[in-house]
């Protein structure tokens, strides 16, 4: 099942990125580049998400529209896609 949210990025002082997703509790990811930041992003919210299908009582949040959120100049919002298998031999 494919699964999409939006992480928002930021450069840093030292000209790294760091991100985060609003609608994902604690969830962050950081990188010499957007590129890497959005790559760990995605892995980020790959674990985030595998582990919250996981558990028994799952509840994922809702999806935030850019327009919603409280953002800042230089502020860089990418929707970040997860792919995440519920059985062995599942494919899209």
């Amino acid at each position: 099942m494919k699964f999409i949210y939006p992480a928002v990025f930021r450069k840093t002082e030292d000209g790294t990125y760091e991100g985060h997703f609003p609608d994902l509790e604690c969830c962050y990811a950081k990188g010499d580049t957007l590129e890497d930041a959005v790559d760990n992003a995605n892995e980020a919210a790959y674990n985030w998400l595998s582990l919250e299908l996981s558990e028994e009582d799952c509840n994922l949040p809702s999806v935030s529209d850019e327009s919603d959120m409280d953002l800042q100049d230089g502020d860089v919002v990418r929707n970040i896609s997860v792919n995440i298998r519920f059985y062995e031999g599942w494919d899209e």
